[in-house]
């Protein structure tokens, strides 16, 4: 019993720091430093953003769906409420952010492609905003695998 609590803290251990890390690496880094390279023009960029930022959203998805299966199961090994609240986060941020916030994104490069200029938008301060939450909640999710790993452990080592 504990050597597969151990193995399911580990995987609700690594999943969330996998999705940090992935989310620090295109928003943090790739993002912003593609338009400084040189030759990039801003259709060319958005055009790359676009298909980066549709793959990264596709790995969140599906690292949120096999954390929301460590999440329930096994049965014996659940998380417990608090934990769920941020589960339940991250859940809502994401389902924001594809349903809210990616359709004006992509509507707004769909008019810079077309060589229409349609001046500032809120809606990348959002999705940062979105992104600056998700890794905070990546940061708690992954104490508190930590704090059940070592639970776990020591519980072993008492065994």
């Amino acid at each position: 019993m504990l050597a597969r609590t151990l193995k399911v803290e580990l995987w609700r251990f690594a999943l969330p720091i996998l999705w940090f890390g992935m989310v620090a690496a295109i928003s943090f880094i790739e993002a912003p430093l593609k338009f400084q390279a040189p030759g990039i023009t801003i259709p060319l960029g958005l055009g790359i953003g676009r298909l980066v930022f549709a793959a990264l959203n596709l790995a969140e998805g599906l690292i949120l769906l096999a954390y929301t299966l460590l999440a329930f199961f096994p049965t014996q090994a659940r998380l417990s409420a608090q934990r769920l609240w941020v589960w339940g986060g991250l859940l809502v941020v994401f389902l924001f952010k594809l349903a809210v916030v990616r359709p004006p994104l992509n509507a707004r490069t769909d008019l810079v492609l077309a060589g229409a200029e349609p001046g500032q938008s809120p809606w990348h301060y959002i999705y940062i905003a979105c992104d600056v939450i998700t890794m905070v909640l990546l940061l708690v999710a992954s104490v508190q695998a930590g704090r059940a790993i070592l639970v776990a452990t020591t519980s072993r080592a008492a065994q």
